[in-house]
């Protein structure tokens, strides 16, 4: 006779969990690290996530390289505003070098061929990348809020300001990460086991998971999201009033209209890579013992590793300079759709449309 899905989970090695009712007495005999986990799924369900993180790799890690490239190239980019944006470029490149090529090869397997301690690495690497990424979008809209709305009156804003930012990003990112290495949380296979990250399923234990769950949903997606409307309604606020000073300047209307959709965009975006992760491990975490699909469970952690590529498309194609830079690097020196880096206008005008087209250089 089969024991009881309780009793299963007490015996269960402390490097995975499988969160479903599993008809067999020896749990590790299914371990994802020791064979395909094709009871979880068929396997056109890992060929087609091996692919679609086989495109983020081939598109991901060239576009944030360029970024870095670009910025190093040309020296209009160079500005203590863009620091941020090449620490965000660093970020995704991590999570695309190791977490996405890492999922890649495992979902090509069908089970985290590379075994426990790689899975540890693997989770921590994406999940430092991945929360460094998050608080550099908090730390350029905050930073943005600060040049562009004078809150602090006219402290100028200088390299140690922008070097600060950067730091500060690494020192949170290392603040959620380091804890499941030490015993706050553990880093095991998440969702179809082809993938690693913190531990979201089991409660009650000397992991402590739910505090840390609680800890990162707060810490590391509620205040990041805080500051991120935060600044960019004030920013806001600030080119609509210097719009409605120059009422008859198509210009700054469309420079104000610009940067609108760029914050909605921008905003949408951190949702739509970040929510599925937080709502998804904190539902878990208050819902304990309910069985739900594990294909559905690996939607959040793509969603959230689809952020390196979202993330440098928008400054890439929604911002002038860059967008120009990267186009006449990759064509040798010439932009073939013609793309100038200046927007002409009143000084006004050129107040708001600057704000467009590089101070608020989306991420």
């Amino acid at each position: 006779m089969h024991k009881t899905h309780r009793n299963l989970q007490n015996e269960l090695p402390e490097d995975f969990f499988i969160p479903l009712p599993l008809d067999t007495d020896n749990i590790t005999s299914l371990s994802p690290f020791l064979v395909p986990q094709t009871h979880l799924g068929g396997s056109g369900i890992f060929m087609s996530l091996a692919a679609f993180m086989f495109l983020l790799i081939t598109l991901g890690f060239p576009i944030n390289l360029l970024t870095v490239i670009c910025t190093i190239k040309y020296k209009k980019l160079r500005s203590h505003l863009n620091y941020i944006l090449v620490n965000l470029a660093v970020s995704n490149m991590l999570v695309v070098c190791v977490g996405s090529a890492t999922a890649f090869y495992s979902f090509a397997h069908m089970y985290f061929v590379l075994g426990p301690t790689a899975c540890k690495i693997e989770g921590f690497a994406a999940t430092l990348g991945g929360m460094v990424s998050l608080w550099s979008l908090a730390v350029i809209a905050f930073e943005r809020f600060l040049v562009i709305c004078k809150p602090l009156g006219n402290l100028s804003f200088r390299g140690t300001h922008a070097i600060f930012g950067c730091a500060a990003t690494w020192v949170f990112g290392l603040a959620a990460s380091l804890p499941p290495l030490f015993g706050w949380s553990r880093y095991i296979p998440e969702g179809l086991q082809c993938s690693c990250g913190p531990d979201w399923y089991t409660t009650n234990n000397k992991w402590n998971n739910e505090s840390y769950v609680i800890f990162l949903f707060s810490f590391c997606f509620g205040v990041p999201l805080s500051i991120i409307i935060f600044s960019y309604g004030r920013l806001l606020l600030t080119l609509r009033a210097v719009a409605k000073q120059q009422e008859q300047s198509a210009t700054t209307q469309k420079a104000e209209r610009e940067v609108t959709k760029m914050v909605i965009v921008m905003v949408l975006g951190f949702l739509v890579c970040w929510l599925p992760y937080a709502s998804f491990s904190l539902w878990v975490v208050t819902n304990q013992g309910q069985v739900f699909d594990l294909r559905m469970a690996s939607i959040p952690s793509v969603f959230s590793k689809a952020s390196t590529i979202y993330n440098p498309i928008i400054y890439v194609f929604m911002n002038k300079q860059f967008r120009s830079c990267m186009l006449k690097l990759v064509f040798c020196g010439k932009s073939p759709f013609g793309d100038e880096d200046e927007i002409s206008g009143s000084s006004q005008a050129t107040q708001v449309s600057s704000v467009s087209s590089s101070q608020v250089s989306p991420a």
